[in-house]
């Protein structure tokens, strides 16, 4: 089994380019399979069930795209048309005040300098967006991707049953129970965690970008839109898309009357999360630390690109599965209870399985003198 792991690892960490596509169009697969079922149990077959939810979910996120692109279009356009006002408030503004505070040299801060390395590192990264843009290699793979997830993802959608099925089947029947078990977990945890997140941050990307947008704020979407992406993370969406709102709204307004009101809204956020959507959206906190959550999303991209960065979040979900099993059977080895001390007590764990198909272990002590039933 180390083996298989160690060889699967291997192959998708070679291919990680190609499984691109494949990878998306899984994430989709698996979010869209409940659907799937649910419609089964109506009456519709499998074929088409799953038809009907492509094409619903296609039609959703086609609209998506096309409120948008040009939303974000136009809240980029307005960003750089007002970057140098933000420019000048943080060289006339914000950098004497921090220089008075914190003691700081005249001349640590250069602006003229530190605008010239920006306009360059810009203007470098713009030459090479043009290089790739106009590589006609770079754009039939990114064509041939964009064709390739619609398709991959309704085969697998459609065959979603009979693949985890075939799975189960080729276990070996030695660890098919505890592999099972495991993966009943894991699919607990994510869907807790990535279909109610994705919830989660499109409720909180709505609320961020329409309440500062009342506010007053002109970039507010913008913000509202990169707060809501960021809020994965406990607090790194709340503390970026709070400093972000900050300074636009010092440098559009100057007012304490809009910065009062910008505290609000982020305060209100913050509470309309933690106490409603998270607890009905999320439900019980599933023990993703923040800490793990963005060294899963930095070593993903490190080791596999940006498919590394999509299945970051699940591969981190199912290894605290795995975690936790890990622990629960350290503490029942003798590596755990120091086999062969004198006060050894004999016990015996007693499986069992409810409606639901959760196993549950309970331990019972034996009377004194008699050995625990080994069934």
């Amino acid at each position: 089994m180390l083996a298989i792991t160690v060889v699967i690892g291997l192959l998708i960490w070679l291919l990680a380019p190609v499984l691109m596509p494949f990878a998306v169009a899984a994430m989709l697969a698996y979010l869209g399979d409940p659907l799937a079922n649910r419609l089964e149990r109506l009456g519709l077959g499998r074929t088409l069930a799953v038809s009907i939810v492509f094409v619903v979910l296609i039609l959703a996120i086609a609209a998506a795209l096309l409120l948008l692109v040009p939303l974000i279009v136009r809240q980029i356009e307005n960003l750089v048309d007002n970057f140098p006002h933000y420019v000048e408030w943080g060289r006339d503004k914000a950098l004497p005040w921090l220089q008075v505070r914190l003691h700081l040299d005249p001349n640590a801060f250069d602006t003229d300098r530190l605008m010239a390395e920006l306009k360059a590192h810009l203007g470098s990264i713009g030459s090479v967006v043009g290089k790739i843009s106009r590589s006609s290699i770079s754009v039939v793979v990114w064509m041939t991707n964009l064709v390739l997830i619609p398709v991959v993802w309704f085969y697998l959608l459609r065959d979603w049953d009979r693949l985890v099925a075939w799975i189960d089947r080729m276990l070996p029947r030695s660890v098919q129970p505890t592999v099972a078990h495991l993966a009943r977990e894991s699919d607990a945890v994510l869907g807790a965690f990535v279909r109610g997140q994705l919830l989660v941050m499109l409720a909180l990307a709505i609320y961020y970008g329409g309440t500062l947008t009342l506010v007053g704020i002109s970039v507010g979407p913008l913000i509202g839109m990169v707060a809501g992406l960021l809020s994965f993370v406990p607090y790194l969406g709340f503390i970026t898309g709070f400093g972000a709102a900050i300074i636009a709204s010092l440098v559009q307004h100057g007012d304490w009357t809009h910065l009062l009101m910008v505290i609000g809204v982020f305060v209100i956020g913050q509470l309309l999360e933690g106490y409603v959507l998270v607890p009905r959206l999320v439900g019980e906190k599933i023990g993703l630390h923040p800490v793990a959550v963005i060294f899963a999303v930095l070593a993903g991209g490190y080791l596999f690109g940006f498919l590394g960065v999509l299945l970051a979040l699940p591969a981190a979900s199912v290894i605290l599965v795995l975690l936790r099993y890990l622990a629960e059977r350290y503490k029942l080895s003798d590596l755990y209870t120091e086999e062969g001390t004198p006060d050894t007590v004999l016990a015996e764990v007693i499986v069992s399985e409810d409606q639901h198909g959760d196993i549950h272990a309970r331990t019972r002590v034996a009377d004194e003198g008699s050995e625990p039933h080994k069934p």
